[in-house]
């Protein structure tokens, strides 16, 4: 295996969803930049590059929206057990405050519409590649020893007004960014017990949906 292909599969398993380990430091002008050209690089269904990149490093609006964040944790919270809420109550779902920016990746379903090739049977097609520009932008981002953490305890309308995105777009992720301590080797969700990961095996189907052997 060459140097640069081993390099990319250990970006791969490297990458964290990262929640407790930012230092708020900030980040290399030219590192963000090389981040955001890898995502914008993304494919995406009729060459719409249907995303957008909104860039937060203003205390207020982070704060506002964190507030919203602990709202819907305390909501998700209620819907659990007393076993599954002791676990969840140790879980970090956010490093909003301590993350030195964050990132809100939209997607404009109507960039290049209404004949954007390759869309007129699958209609979430352009959703898929705004999240591809994500995967992007996160492998870079690990790339550049920088962490990365998707926060999705939010409902899309609060959003939407803490921002002022206009009607018609729609707030894929909030992510946030910065300078880390370290990136764990084992995910957050494994090492709190809360699930284990699925077996590449289990995954792999052939020629139809029956289970393997």
């Amino acid at each position: 295996m060459s140097v640069q292909l081993d390099s990319v599969y250990e970006v791969i398993h490297r990458r964290r969803d990262v929640r407790g380990q930012f230092t708020g430091a900030p980040i290399d002008p030219d590192a963000l930049r090389r981040v955001l050209e890898a995502a914008h690089a993304a494919p995406s269904v009729g060459l719409t590059q249907p995303w957008d990149f909104v860039l937060i490093d203003d205390h207020g609006l982070r704060a506002r929206f964190h507030d919203h964040v602990e709202e819907e944790r305390a909501a998700f919270t209620a819907t659990l057990d007393a076993d599954q809420a002791a676990r969840f109550a140790s879980i970090k779902i956010d490093g909003v405050l301590e993350s030195s920016l964050s990132i809100v990746v939209t997607y404009d379903p109507a960039r290049g519409a209404p004949a954007v090739l390759g869309r007129n049977t699958i209609t979430d097609a352009g959703l898929y590649s705004t999240c591809l520009a994500i995967q992007n932008l996160w492998l870079a981002a690990t790339a550049e020893d920088l962490g990365v953490g998707w926060v999705s305890f939010y409902r899309e309308p609060v959003l939407r007004s803490i921002l002022g995105i206009p009607a018609g777009i729609r707030p894929v992720a909030w992510l946030c960014v910065g300078p880390v301590t370290h990136l764990e080797t084992t995910p957050d969700l494994e090492r709190h017990r809360w699930r284990t990961r699925r077996p590449l095996d289990l995954a792999i189907h052939r020629n139809g949906w029956a289970p393997q052997a």
